[in-house]
């Protein structure tokens, strides 16, 4: 528990934190390379390609499988829309 009547000692300790923390994050980290210029002059080349396949087959892949998702959900919601608005059969 902190007391704050004279007792410097947690003050002190309460200080120190963020140093520490940043000491955690900053130094021990390994430092990564900037890529984005690279993906920007990828990017903004003017090769006639859409964007989606300018990234590889990886892009490419992700982009179907995107478009697939979303088609077959629409599609899977119309259904449900058109089982959901017609009249129960009464027995």
């Amino acid at each position: 528990m902190l007391h704050l009547h004279g007792d410097e000692t947690n003050l002190n300790l309460l200080t120190k934190v963020p140093v520490v923390a940043v000491r955690a994050f900053s130094s021990s980290a390994r430092q990564l390379r900037n890529k984005v210029p690279e993906a920007q002059k990828l990017f903004q080349e003017d090769n006639g390609l859409p964007v989606h396949i300018k990234g590889g087959t990886v892009d490419v892949l992700l982009y179907r499988a995107t478009m697939t998702l979303t088609i077959g959900g629409t599609g899977y919601s119309l259904y449900w829309l058109l089982v959901a608005s017609m009249p129960q059969k009464k027995e």
